[in-house]
């Protein structure tokens, strides 16, 4: 596993026996990223709220937002680990829900009022899976209207709380795999391997509409997001703890862990610094044969996570895409060099 980077301010063994008002208020630098179990009733900017006092860090952000009803995976973003949180949003996500059929409601979930009921008795299991079969793959997928999305600088949401409705444009979304986990008439158990820009509450909306029963999502849980798991999650409270006895070294990522699938290339000396001055590197396609686009992690001679690198197959160069400024080794193994 990547270890986390940090520089912290506060909390040394000469200061900690007699620290301070002033110093317990004092802000910590962390570059990292932590794996939480959101629990029900917050929203994702609740949870980023909560990190961001109990850690003391300054930059703090999530990488995929779940509604206040949904519980599981949300990876918070510690300093520069913020620049990893788009990697999170265009990741695959896993999710397990519950859809209750014979139910429509406003906001396509739980929370919504009801706005339909129907007759889902000749919904049958096998009928049900054929239908679900039909969203998997390159899907065009509407959101629903209560969502964050924007139009004309104001979120879905609002617009609809407002009474507003109007018309959305799909959107293209792939589903990897969807499976029935439980059949328990009328609630489905479903679980959808999927990735950025998906809906499991308009996914529950569109199977009512196709099975013409009506149905609505009645719980969601996001078991896994880009490589974090909901069996490594953390809870809010185990998270708060650790910042209490400064033992949160032992649960802060390093940010290269979110992008761990990537190959992975050293370089040094003058590369290295070319890559921080933002001026692109020829690394000799012999030595490390690549493909347009390709993506890696670049590190430097003594493990230190440099950044991300694209391959320009035009220039037969590689572009600088976010760079760090880490002081520690993040890296565990190395196969391949450059």
């Amino acid at each position: 596993m990547n270890t986390y980077t940090h520089h912290e301010q506060v909390d040394s063994p000469e200061t900690s026996k007699r620290e301070t008002r002033e110093s317990r208020s004092a802000t910590r630098v962390i570059d990292g990223v932590l794996n939480i179990d959101k629990p029900e009733g917050l929203t994702s900017m609740d949870v980023v709220r909560h990190i961001k006092r109990v850690s003391r860090v300054k930059r703090v952000g999530h990488g995929g937002t779940l509604d206040p009803f949904a519980t599981g995976v949300i990876v918070i973003c510690l300093g520069q680990g913020t620049k990893m949180m788009q990697d999170l949003v265009d990741g695959s996500k896993i999710y397990r829900g519950v859809v209750e059929l014979g139910v429509e409601t406003d906001t396509y979930d739980v929370q919504g009022a009801v706005i339909r009921r129907m007759d889902a008795s000749e919904v049958t299991l096998d009928g049900f899976t054929t239908t679900m079969g039909k969203f998997i793959g390159v899907i065009d997928q509407v959101p629903p209207m209560y969502s964050a999305l924007k139009r004309q600088g104001k979120r879905l949401y609002e617009l609809a709380r407002a009474g507003v409705e109007i018309d959305r444009d799909p959107r293209r979304v792939e589903v990897n795999e969807i499976k029935v986990i439980e059949w328990n008439f009328p609630l489905v158990e479903i679980e959808v391997r999927c990735g950025r820009g998906f809906y499991m509450r308009s996914l529950a909306h569109d199977l009512g509409e196709k099975l013409g029963c009506g149905a609505h999502l009645k719980s969601l849980k996001r078991i896994k997001n880009g490589p974090f798991y909901i069996g490594e999650a953390l809870t809010l409270q185990q998270v708060e703890k650790k910042f209490g006895d400064s033992s949160w070294k032992q649960i802060v990522r390093a940010p290269d862990t979110i992008v761990s699938h990537l190959r992975t290339i050293i370089i040094g000396g003058k590369a290295e610094q070319a890559l921080r001055q933002g001026q692109s590197l020829s690394l000799g396609q012999k030595t490390f044969p690549t493909r347009s686009n390709e993506r890696c992690r670049a590190y430097s001679t003594d493990g230190r996570f440099i950044g991300i690198i694209v391959f320009d197959a035009t220039a037969s160069r590689w572009q600088p895409q976010r760079v760090f400024n880490i002081e520690y080794p993040t890296v565990g193994n190395i196969k391949t060099h450059c």
